[in-house]
Parts: C-alpha cells; structure tokens; sequence
C-alpha cells in the first residue's frame, strides 16, 4: 500500500476526532458559555447537517476540481474551523465553526474514497478504502477519549486547538505524498442525481439509515451528562468510559459487516436494530448504577454502530438495481442520510431534555429504533415481493 494512503487516513482520524468528541463535552462546554445542555447538544446538530449538506452539494460542485486540490482546500477548511471553534468567542460563534468544519467533512469522505483507490491497483481498491476508514476507527477508539481527556484538563477550547493541528499535519502530508495527477472521476449528471435521490426504495432505505442510526443520538448526544448526573462519575471519568464506547464501536463495525454478508443485510438489520432497541431500553434502567451503565455502554456501541456496514450494503444493492448509473451517488446520499439521523436524534434529545428529563432520551431514542426495525420488516417485504414478481415473469 503506498504511503500516501497514511495522509487520508490521518484526516480521517482528524475529521472523526472532531466530529464525536463534542459528545463528551457538552457538558464542559455548556457551563463555559453558560448556555443550557439541549443547546450544547446542537453543536452536534449542527455539524451532521453541515455534512449532509456538504457531501452531495459541495462534492457536485467541485466535480471538475483537481482531486488534490479539492482534497488540500478540504483541509484548510477543517483547520480553518477548528481554529475558529478554538477562539470562539460566544455560543453563535462556535455554531458557525461546527457547520464549517462538518462541510469540509461531507466532501472529504466523498471524495476520499475515490482518491484512495485511485492510488491502487484495482484488486487492492476495497483494501485502500479499509485503511482510510481505519482513521475514523481509531478516532472513536483513541481520539475522542483523548479529546475529552484535554478537554476535562485543559479546557473544550484545547481540544479543537489539538485537533486543527493534527489536520495541519494531514495538509502537509497529503500535500507532499499524494500525486498531483489523481484520475479525474466523471461528474454525476442532475439527472442521475435526482434519480438516486427520488427513486422510492431508495428513499425508504435513506428513511430506515436516518432513524435507526438518529436513534442512538437521541440518548448518546447527552452521554455524558448523564454518566455524571444519573450514574454519579466525576468528570474525570468519561475519557475512560468513551474508551469502552470506542472499543465496542469499532468490534460492532467488523461484526456487523460480516453479519451482513453471512445473512443479507435485511436479516442483519433486523437483528441488530432489534438489539440496539433493547439495549436502549435497558440503559433506562441500569443508567442508575456505575457498573450496569458502564456494562450496557459497552453493548450499545457495537449495536449502534454495527448497523453501519448493513445499511451502506443495501442501499448499494438496490441502487444497482434500480439506478444502476448512479449507486456512487445513491451511497453518498446515504452517507448524508446518517448525518441527518445523527441532527434529527440529536436536536430530539435536546427538546426531550428541556422538557423532560435527562433519562426520558434512551427509552424514546428505543422506540425510535423500533419503527426503524419496522422499515426495515417493510422494506423486506418489497424485495421478497419483487422476487416472487421476477419468478413469474
């Protein structure tokens, strides 16, 4: 594998790190700007719908760009935010950093993975990709924790600080390792746009990946007020705790993927959404006891995440079925319909916690998964119709 990958997978890293760690300090970041926890919980909002928002419009937009040069202006624009999310003088101020860097985020996956094989052989293309993605990985494994340790330590600001410099260092290596005459892919047609973006069993899986990955949001964006408030941990405590988290997201991630090709990525759907509604359920109840909460974190992370390999699968499945000319968009598309999920639940536990209470997200972000789970049954029942159709033509 050529070294140049090492520069992608570092961004990713980067782009990951500043994407989740937000989770662990809303709290700390609340009580600095003096704002209310449901507000700290936008800045997550926020940044997911820049990303749904980037990936497909900015990605159109720079089509015809040098890949390299898209890919360096990315990453000065993700420097650029957390720089200003660094030096944020008011709440508005780090909103306006937070949908800044999800945009460059958006693209950046958008076109990574077509710089990533372009740097390949075509049999090590699905390898290439793999090790890109690695960084984000790592990022829930080691750079959130770590992010939310400084945080705790050092003050929120810190963290974005520690984070714009890593993106610097992906800036200065992607600009030294990777070649300036990357293979120009063709720019998606309107037309082939629209179709993937209308075509109705398409849009039932982009329905099924927003509310069963937002879900999970609903209680995860207050994670860590809730470890403190209903669990009783110190502050110091979470960057351990958003360990756990990481490990099971990233054993979830391989599980998932290879539950999905053992069984089709419907029956793995409807077995890990089944799952994750449960274990939601439950955390309403353990959440009280430091033990059982830190155990039911530990199953939760691979439920919530291990829905991520079924879901790209099968909206890749139908896409070559009924919009065969544009699947790379149709993925894409799925790509920003996690991160309207990750908006929509988030902006949820906000409303939910105002005028709630704290431990009335993960039962409702429960039921949420559930009518996930009941798409998904639905969306089963389409292709196992289509099949009985095709049989008998």
């Amino acid at each position: 594998m050529p070294i140049a990958l090492l520069a992608l997978t570092l961004s990713a890293f980067a782009i990951g790190t500043t994407e989740f760690v937000i989770v662990g300090l809303v709290p700390t970041i609340a009580q600095d700007l003096g704002v209310s926890l449901p507000s700290a919980g936008l800045l997550v909002s926020l940044y997911a719908l820049g990303v749904a928002i980037g990936a497909p419009v900015l990605t159109a937009l720079t089509g015809r760009w040098n890949r390299k040069s898209v890919l360096l202006s990315l990453m000065a624009l993700f420097i650029a935010g957390n720089l200003l999310a660094w030096m944020a003088p008011s709440y508005d101020s780090l909103i306006a950093a937070r949908i800044l860097t999800g945009l460059a985020h958006g693209v950046f996956f958008s076109i990574g993975s077509t710089i990533a094989t372009s740097l390949v052989t075509k049999e090590k293309e699905a390898s290439s990709i793999a090790i890109m993605f690695t960084g984000l990985t790592v990022a829930l494994v080691t750079g959130v924790p770590l992010g939310t340790w400084i945080g705790q330590a050092f003050g929120w600001r810190t963290t974005f600080l520690v984070v714009s410099m890593l993106g610097l260092v992906a800036l200065i290596g992607s600009a030294l390792l990777i070649p300036g005459n990357l293979k120009q892919g063709r720019t998606p047609r309107l037309a082939e746009q629209l179709n993937a973006l209308t075509q109705p069993r398409l849009l039932l899986v982009y329905c099924i990946t927003a509310v069963g990955y937002g879900g999970t949001f609903v209680a995860f964006t207050f994670l860590a007020p809730i470890l403190e408030q209903v669990s009783g941990y110190a502050p110091s405590s979470i960057a351990m705790l958003m360990v756990i988290y990481g490990v099971s997201v990233a054993i979830g991630n391989i599980w998932g993927g290879k539950l999905a090709d053992r069984m089709g990525p419907v029956r793995a759907l409807h077995i890990i959404f089944s799952l994750l509604a449960l274990t939601l359920l439950a955390f309403t109840f353990t959440a009280g006891n430091q033990i059982t909460a830190a155990l039911t974190m530990l199953i939760w992370g691979a439920f919530a995440f291990g829905n991520v390999p079924g879901l790209q699968v099968y909206v890749v499945q139908l896409a070559e079925k009924h919009t065969p000319h544009a699947v790379d968009v149709a993925s894409g598309l799925n790509i920003a319909a996690f991160n309207v999920g990750i908006a929509f639940g988030a902006y949820l536990g906000g409303y939910i916690v105002e005028d709630m209470t704290l431990m009335d997200t993960p039962w409702i972000g429960s039921l949420i998964v559930v009518l996930a789970l009941i798409l998904t049954r639905l969306s089963g029942f389409l292709d196992n119709r289509d099949m009985r159709m095709a049989a008998a033509v």
